[in-house]
């Protein structure tokens, strides 16, 4: 084996971010952190049904989760976006961290095992939170830009969730010599994810279990 081999050889841990390291929802937090508080309410009287039919499983995650994005945040500069993303991480996301999930990611650190991030939200704001908590590498969703780097509230690709975690995962671990690999979610949209590894735990009232 070489060298190269032998550093992908230690175990490896994939984690979901929202309802898993934190307690809830993290991207309408953000987009009110963007935008203020007055235009936050007032743009979602605008978007409150299609929240609505995505909650009543009426409207696919990506189609509504692009509507909000560009009601919110369509002609924001993206340089503009990470450097609130960064404010946001680093002032908000820690009120809403999830202690036990904290403490499987600080297990696994303290173990030596890489940690990835895996998650629906944007990279916006994951990218510079994730890097301070050790994480190796950041898979999630990001915003597509144009040529000026303005956005227009469309994703690029496919939105990191359900079967897309699935997919990304394996292609992470492709021609890679892993032993153990774990995996953390929260929701039937992280499944998919956790059947990709050799221990997947599942978030569930007050602890993880086991899948």
């Amino acid at each position: 084996m070489s060298q190269n081999d032998a550093s992908n050889n230690r175990p490896v841990a994939f984690f979901d971010f929202d309802g898993t390291l934190t307690t809830g929802d993290t991207l309408m937090p953000f987009l009110k952190f963007v935008v203020g508080t007055p235009t936050y309410y007032a743009k979602l009287a605008l978007v409150s049904p299609v929240l609505a039919a995505y909650f009543a499983k009426l409207l696919r995650n990506d189609i509504a989760k692009q509507i909000v994005l560009k009601q919110y945040l369509a002609g924001y500069h993206i340089d503009d976006l990470f450097e609130r993303g960064q404010r946001f991480s680093e002032e908000v996301i820690p009120t809403m961290l999830r202690p036990e999930g904290m403490e499987r990611l600080r297990w696994h650190k303290e173990q030596g095992h890489e940690c990835v991030l895996v998650s629906a939200s944007m990279d916006v704001y994951l990218n510079d939170w994730a890097q301070r908590e050790g994480f190796s590498e950041v898979i999630c969703t990001a915003l597509e830009k144009d040529a000026s780097g303005h956005v227009s509230g469309s994703i690029q690709g496919e939105n990191c969730y359900g079967k897309e975690k699935h997919r990304r995962v394996v292609q992470w671990q492709s021609g890679k010599y892993l032993t153990d690999t774990y995996a953390y979610g929260d929701t039937s949209g992280d499944v998919p994810m956790l059947t990709a590894v050799k221990s997947g735990y599942l978030w569930k009232k007050d602890k993880f279990y086991s899948i």
